[in-house]
């Protein structure tokens, strides 16, 4: 036991040059015993043909000005020399044919050609990644302090050059180490990152260690969501690995391989390719059974592949409309829900065979439950909005739909208050429609729209008053409220910016029957407002500044 540990102390304490010199006189030596063999002539051939690549190999990795400092180096050619050591080993062993079985001494040799391959690509691999440009310290020397930021990195760069060279435990040990660093100091690792290296990591995912497996999906997790490292890893194939993960991953494995893809697949070609690279039907599997964290970021991916119209019609064949309803129904986080309710969304936005699957599902019911939440999102009014053309209004009634339209208007995000004035606009063509709209107290809420801060708001918010104004009762309702008048007058703003100007003047036009309405009209400076809007021909102008205009002279009669 003390012999090992002064021989481990002994192999250590040589250096870069010693291994290297090593080396060079072992290979003479390993190719005039692999000449002597007999047996096995085919295999000893390559063997051969292998060590007589060694020399010029050594040469070229110790030409570089910092090969005796760097680690890697050292290491590098302390792995050939083992490997030259065992070629004269079994080379004797087959000189004086005393090997114990035939077959075995056939795996030793095959085993021994795989060893040299991997020398020979290591050492090319080490000048090829440029880690040799520099000098290099041991890794527990990198997270000092005191150390220089280029010094880090050029650490970091020797690291990330183990995830290509040596056997699986070195990479693994590399790995450990990465996932550590990058917890620390996310930033250098970035900086350094090459397309070699996210190769190699991409190489991981496939790896046949369940463990390494799933520390390299937690660092291509945490590449991807930096936001930097999206095209590298695209373009170097990561997204079938991280498919197969979410079909056959452990529990952690599935997570960070959805939470890669979620951030992966904002981009729409990227979305493209995972539908192609069969990603949807293990995506709503884990919709389905998987755990809550993997449930939701697989219902946001899935989201994101939603929002490329090419691919609505796959992902309906794969089952995605009842899923998502399901989701909304019983998804395990809020966050699922939500996704759920955006890919309902995007579902229903340009194709009516998918609205039609939407409402047979009973979708309708479940987007009306999910608005009765405290603070309603657009998502969810933004689908029922697609949805009210293609379903009777009995039906939208029956469903309690017109509750949840005053309950987004009154406590939804702005987004979900303009997806629900939109919906008014689709469904108050019937005067019975405007009665009902009317009675629910949709009107009070829309004229405070009409102050939102977001001209769309203020535009959709206009153009649902303009329809609904037009039945009497709902006319009386607008002119009560004190700050309709001034809201719509606010809106004849000439500016191209300003898109409700048509829809102002259609509900002052109605409002002008009121002595009352044309005064605040005036007061507050419609007439300068209309005389623009005349000259740019916008409908109803005209006659409603005609209109306004002998309102003001009668009032200037009456008062002489």
């Amino acid at each position: 036991m003390v012999e090992e540990s002064e021989k481990g102390c002994l192999i250590n304490s040589q250096s870069a040059e010693d291994w290297l010199v090593r080396a060079q006189n072992l290979i003479p030596k390993a190719i005039a015993k692999a000449k002597e063999s007999k047996g096995f002539p085919g295999r000893w051939r390559m063997i051969i043909s292998k060590l007589e690549q060694m020399p010029t190999c050594l040469s070229v990795l110790s030409s570089h000005p910092f090969f005796s400092k760097n680690t890697l180096c050292k290491e590098q050619l302390q792995a050939v020399s083992n490997t030259l050591e065992e070629v004269i080993q079994l080379a004797d062993l087959c000189v004086e044919e005393k090997y114990t079985g035939k077959l075995q001494m056939q795996s030793d040799l095959d085993s021994l050609s795989a060893k040299l391959d991997l020398n020979l690509r290591d050492c090319g691999l080490l000048i090829k990644t440029g880690v040799l440009g520099e000098a290099t310290l041991p890794l527990a020397i990198s997270s000092s302090s005191t150390e220089s930021e280029s010094a880090i990195r050029l650490n970091l760069r020797e690291l990330l050059a183990r995830l290509q060279i040596g056997h699986l435990e070195d990479k693994h040990r590399a790995l450990d180490s990465l996932v550590e660093v990058m917890k620390e100091d996310e930033k250098n690792v970035l900086a350094v990152l090459g397309r070699s290296n996210i190769s190699a990591l991409v190489q991981l995912l496939t790896a046949t260690s369940p463990r390494i497996r799933e520390k390299t999906v937690a660092v291509i997790c945490s590449l991807a969501e930096s936001g930097s490292c999206e095209n590298l890893l695209v373009s170097e194939n990561v997204l079938p690995p991280l498919i197969r993960l979410i079909e056959n991953g452990s529990t952690v494995g599935k997570e960070k391989a959805t939470i890669s893809l979620l951030r992966l697949s904002m981009s729409a070609e990227t979305a493209r390719s995972i539908v192609g690279h069969g990603g949807v039907r293990p995506l709503i599997e884990i919709c389905r059974f998987g755990e809550s964290v993997s449930q939701a970021t697989a219902a946001g991916t899935l989201k994101n592949l939603s929002a490329v119209p090419e691919v609505r019609q796959t992902l309906a064949d794969e089952g995605i409309v009842k899923v998502m309803i399901n989701l909304l129904d019983c998804g395990l986080l809020l966050g699922s829900k939500e996704y759920a309710a955006e890919c309902l969304q995007n579902l229903t936005s340009s194709n009516e065979n998918l609205r039609r699957s939407v409402i047979s599902e009973g979708g309708i019911r479940s987007l009306l439950t999910y608005l009765d939440g405290p603070l309603p999102q657009e998502s969810a009014m933004g689908a029922l909005r697609n949805l009210v053309n293609s379903v009777s209004i009995e039906i939208l009634i029956s469903l309690g739909f017109l509750p949840r339209l005053v309950h987004v208007l009154k406590a939804g995000s702005l987004g979900a208050q303009q997806a629900a004035a939109a919906a008014i606009c689709k469904i108050c063509s019937s005067v019975e429609m405007k009665k009902m709209l009317g009675e629910a107290g949709c009107i009070p809420l829309l004229v405070k729209m009409l102050e939102a801060k977001s001209n769309g708001a203020r535009e959709v918010a206009s153009q649902a008053l303009s329809s609904l104004i037009t039945l009497s009762q709902n006319c009386r309702e607008v002119k009560k409220d004190e700050k309709s008048v001034p809201s719509l007058v606010q809106l004849l703003d000439p500016s191209p910016q300003n898109t409700s100007k048509k829809y102002a003047v259609s509900c002052l036009g109605s409002l002008s029957s009121s002595q009352k309405c044309k005064k605040l009209m005036i007061s507050y400076g419609a007439i300068g407002y209309l005389k623009k809007l005349s000259e740019m021909e916008v409908t109803g102008a005209k006659k409603l500044l005609e209109r306004l205009e002998r309102g003001k002279l009668r009032s200037l009669f009456s008062r002489k």
